[in-house]
This record gives structure tokens, sequence and C-alpha cells, in this order.
């Protein structure tokens, strides 16, 4: 099963070098061990475009869709066997960055 842990930070490129080391270590490990599938930071919020087509004439909107002190500022995709390893590997994941994080799995 595949979980999506996300990155929750108040400020943007804020990762110091030792925890962009960690995070590097971190998602070796991740390869090593089959639970890589996918990773990546974020842009600041404050580049967002929100799109919204619901009603036939698509509405774009400059900024983020929410203006909170919190956003998310990158994200992992992991396989892992249960929510158990998910959690295990994104506490893992939390101290590597320093942030605290959000799993969520795939339906």
């Amino acid at each position: 099963m595949q979980y999506l842990v996300s990155v929750i930070d108040d400020r943007t490129n804020s990762a110091t070098p030792d925890e962009m080391a960690a995070i590097d270590t971190f998602n070796d490990g991740l390869v090593a061990e089959g639970h890589w599938v996918f990773a990546g930071g974020l842009a600041s919020p404050s580049t967002a475009t929100v799109i919204d087509n619901r009603n036939g004439a698509a509405m774009v909107t400059d900024g983020p869709f929410l203006e909170t002190k919190e956003h998310l500022s990158g994200f992992w995709i992991m396989e892992a066997p249960d929510l158990d390893v998910a959690l295990k590997l994104a506490a893992e994941g939390s101290k590597a960055c320093n942030r605290r994080v959000e799993v969520r799995p795939f339906l």
C-alpha cells in the first residue's frame, strides 16, 4: 500500500544543511529498503495558483488555497505493507527533516 507523508512547515526553504543531509540519508534508506516511490519539496505557497472550473468557466486565482501560518513544504510517497510500518517510516522522516509530518493512505 502507498502512503503520502506530507511535511508541515511555517517557513519556506528553511532546511539547514544538516537537515538536508539527514533527509538525503533517510531517502537513501527508503530506496535500499524498497519503500521509496517518490519525494519532492514544494515552492512557497505564494507561488501557488488555484483553478476552479466547477461551473464550466475556469476561475484562476493567484496565491494559496488557504491562508494559514503552516503549509506543506514537501512530501514523500512511500510503499509500506501496513499503517504501522508507514507510521514508523514517517516518524523517521519527521526526525530527519526536523518537521511535523502527516501520514495518509492512498485510496
